[in-house]
């Protein structure tokens, strides 16, 4: 299994915010509703990271809720990549 970094992570973020037709900050900090990044668009972002990697991704509904940032979804997907 490989693993993506962070830009590529952010890369792929950024890809799927296009095709609803908005744009990623260039912000880690920015907030997820404020951009208009909702839990389908992860839901998305997470299978693109899967077809990447070749691997699926275990994780949990309590450990999205803390999610509230473009930088807490990096890290998120960073870990689970490690776990």
């Amino acid at each position: 299994m490989s693993e993506l970094t962070r830009a590529q992570i952010r890369d792929l973020m950024g890809e799927v915010m296009k095709a609803q037709g908005k744009a990623l900050p260039g912000d880690d900090s920015a907030d997820l509703r404020e951009i208009g990044f909702r839990s389908l668009d992860f839901s998305e972002l997470a299978l693109r990271v899967e077809d990447e990697i070749g691997d699926e991704l275990n994780f949990d509904a309590p450990g999205l809720r803390q999610i509230a940032k473009v930088g807490d979804v990096l890290d998120f997907i960073e870990q689970l990549q490690s776990a």
